[in-house]
């Protein structure tokens, strides 16, 4: 039997790595990945030779440039610039090599700053952004556009997935600009170790959020970019065609901040400090058009929550050896 080659752009990033592992597990797949210093997908001609170079079956896009709300403001034009580069070389170079089967990974940020929670696929484009990342989201969802327009103009079969705020194994700890589930797993394990008497958490701890463990997002951009034709397009729309992906559940921070806490093991005081902002009340995904297709997340958050942590302390030691 010939094996699928499958390349995975983004392979060292969080969920590239956790795509990697899970389709690495797959007898039937012969996985292609090459790093930035090999393949720079920013750059049009190197890519363009690479994919003519390479008989590719399926493309998974995760790679981007990311980062937290400082990065974002901080450098907009890299953050569009980059992104819309690295989309647009690969989509249409797989388009030129004749690669029918792809997928991008997008983010919940393409949604409007003020929208109905939970947030379905049709709210996109129907209201202003988060000025904070809308650059990075106006690249987005021109990811989404450009796998759609591909379908529409020449029959390809390019998809989208939208994850909500993923964590697990390979996230970013850098103390100054990880997002919130690392920053507070190094922020309790300094505390634990230190013992400190008082850890403290920005905001009143009432805002709601969702998180899916990145192994998760793996199986399920596997399964979307798996499925049969008419099974997505029978869930989708020709301009509506993007799936999101999450646990359809969410918690307080204050939850999160305690389970975090706990599952690490510091006993001291836990301080909410309300003169720091809280950011948007809620932001969840509504998963629907996913669990209709027949997926549906399998790690709760405190497993998902214990598996980082315990990942965390071997880099920790890999670190101090």
């Amino acid at each position: 039997m010939t094996k699928l080659r499958i390349f995975v752009a983004g392979h060292n990033g969080m969920v590239g790595s956790a795509i990697v592992r899970q389709l690495a597990a797959d007898e039937n797949v012969e996985l292609l990945v090459r790093s930035r210093q090999e393949l720079d997908l920013t750059n049009q001609k190197q890519v363009s030779e690479f994919f003519s170079e390479q008989a590719i079956d399926q493309v998974y896009l995760a790679a981007a440039k990311v980062g937290g709300i400082s990065a974002n403001n901080t450098y907009p034009a890299d953050f569009i610039y980059q992104n819309l580069m690295m989309q647009c070389n690969v989509i249409h170079a797989a388009h030129k090599a004749g690669i029918n089967k792809l997928l991008i990974l997008g983010s919940s940020c393409i949604y409007p700053k003020v929208a109905q929670q939970p947030m379905n696929e049709a709210q996109l484009l129907t209201g202003t952004l988060e000025p904070t990342n809308e650059p990075y989201a106006v690249a987005k969802i021109a990811g989404i556009k450009l796998c759609e327009s591909y379908n529409r103009q020449y029959g390809r079969d390019y998809r989208s997935v939208m994850p909500t705020n993923l964590y697990g194994e390979n996230d970013n700890f850098h103390p100054e600009n990880s997002h919130v589930i690392p920053a507070l797993i190094q922020r309790f394990h300094k505390a634990k170790i230190t013992e400190q008497q008082e850890v403290v958490a920005w905001g009143t701890g009432t805002p709601m959020r969702e998180f899916l463990h990145v192994n998760d997002m793996a199986q399920a951009s596997i399964f979307v970019m798996n499925l049969a034709s008419e099974d997505y397009q029978k869930n989708t729309e020709p301009m509506l065609s993007h799936i999101n992906v999450g646990t359809g559940l969410d918690c307080t921070i204050r939850e999160l901040v305690e389970t975090v806490a706990d599952v690490v093991g510091y006993e001291g005081k836990i301080v909410f400090d309300t003169t720091k902002p809280d950011g948007a009340p809620r932001k969840l995904l509504d998963v629907s058009r996913l669990k209709n297709l027949g997926w549906q997340y399998k790690i709760n958050l405190r497993d998902g929550l214990a598996n980082t942590y315990q990942w965390f302390l071997e880099q920790e030691t890999i670190r101090e050896a």
